[in-house]
C-alpha cells in the first residue's frame, strides 16, 4: 500500500523508505530482524493526519543496499542519522520494534536533540542479546557465549536454519518459526504474510545482526561478552517500553530492565495476551499505547 522510496546517503548506501501521511508531528519506525519496513504496514495504515510517518529498510534489509558490513547497532543508528538529515528531519519520535529498539536508544544517546519520544516494543535489552554454545543435543550450555561472527556463523539452531532457508526461499519454514515464536496470539492476513515472508527473504545480514546483538551493552555491567557502557543513562528523551508478558523471543526481565535503567522518563506498559508482536496480537490496543503517548 505505501510505495517503497530510496535515498542515496553519503556513507555510499542506499536507505530505502516507505512514507505515509503529511503531517507536521514525525515518527520513524524501526523493524527488527528478520523483517522490513512492510512490518509496520498496519501501523502506519492507523496513523493519523496529523502525523508524517517513516517506515525505513535498515541496511541490508529489504531494498536498502549492504555495501559495507555492519558490526555494531550503532552502525544503523548512524544510517538512521543520515536519512534524517537527508530528508531534513529535525525533530521526530521514534519506535523500534526488537533490534529496532537497540538501534533507536543508541540514537538517542547520540543524537538527543533530535528525538522527541521513543517508543521501544518488544526491544532487546540493555545488555544484548545473548547466543550461547550448545551441547550435542542441541540445549543452550548456559554461561558460554558466542562471541565472533565465526562461531554465531556455525551456530546449527539459531543460525543455519535461518540462512538455509534465505538460500532455499523456504517460506514454510519461515512461516513455522514465525508462527511458534512470534505469532503466538494472533497471525497477519494471508495476504500481508506473504508480503512479510518476501521481506524476510531479502535479509542479508543476519549473522552481522546477532554479532551486533552480542555485542550490544549499555547497561553498567558486564553482559558475559564485552563490559558495560553505562550509556543507558544518556537516554532522556520520554520512553514508552511495551513489553509482552508472553513474549517467546524477548523475555520479559528485558523489557523490565530497560525501563528500570532509563528511570523516570520510562514508562513500562506490560501486556497479557501479548508476544513478540504486539502490533499483531492486538493492533487496537497497540495503537492506543502508541497514540496515547505521542499526543
Amino acid at each position: 500500500m505505501f510505495k517503497l522510496n530510496s535515498v542515496n546517503l553519503p556513507n555510499g548506501e542506499t536507505m530505502g523508505y516507505r512514507k505515509a501521511g503529511a503531517g507536521e508531528k514525525v515518527l520513524i519506525l524501526v523493524h527488527g530482524n528478520m523483517s522490513s519496513s512492510q512490518h509496520w504496514d498496519t501501523v502506519m495504515e492507523r496513523m493519523p493526519e496529523d502525523f508524517t510517518t517513516y517506515a525505513i529498510d535498515m541496511r541490508g534489509f529489504g531494498i536498502s543496499s549492504y555495501n559495507t558490513p555492519v558490526n555494531s547497532l550503532r552502525d544503523f543508528a548512524e544510517d538512521l542519522k543520515l536519512f534524517a538529515e537527508a530528508l531534513n528531519l529535525k525533530k521526530f519520535s521514534l519506535a523500534g520494534w526488537s533490534t529496532g529498539g537497540g538501534v533507536i536508544m543508541y540514537f538517542a544517546i547520540d543524537y538527543p536533540e533530535y528525538v522527541d519520544k521513543l517508543i521501544l516494543v518488544e526491544s532487546v535489552g540493555i545488555k544484548g542479546y545473548p547466543m550461547f554454545k550448545k551441547d550435542e543435543k542441541g540445549k543452550p550450555i548456559l554461561g558460554e557465549f558466542l562471541k565472533t561472527k565465526e562461531e554465531i556463523a556455525k551456530d546449527t539452531v539459531q543460525v543455519i536454519p535461518i540462512l538455509n532457508a534465505y538460500e532455499n526461499k523456504d517460506r514454510d519454514f519461515l512461516r513455522l518459526v514465525w508462527d511458534s515464536t512470534i505469532y503466538t496470539f494472533n497471525k497477519p492476513s494471508e495476504e500481508r504474510y506473504e508480503k512479510y515472508l518476501d521481506a524476510m527473504l531479502q535479509q542479508r545480514n543476519l549473522v552481522d545482526v546477532d554479532y551486533s546483538l552480542v555485542h550490544f551493552n549499555i547497561s553498567d555491567h558486564h553482559n558475559g561478552v564485552v563490559e558495560g557502557t553505562g550509556e543507558v543513562h544518556k537516554i532522556t528523551a520520554p520512553t514508552l517500553v511495551i513489553q509482552g508478558k508472553e513474549d517467546l523471543v524477548v523475555p520479559v526481565e528485558m523489557g523490565v530492565g530497560i525501563a528500570e535503567a532509563i528511570g523516570e522518563n520510562a514508562k513500562l506498559e506490560l501486556l497479557d495476551n501479548g508476544g513478540h508482536a504486539p502490533m499483531t496480537d492486538d493492533l487496537d490496543r497497540f495503537m492506543n499505547l502508541i497514540l496515547s503517548f505521542l499526543k
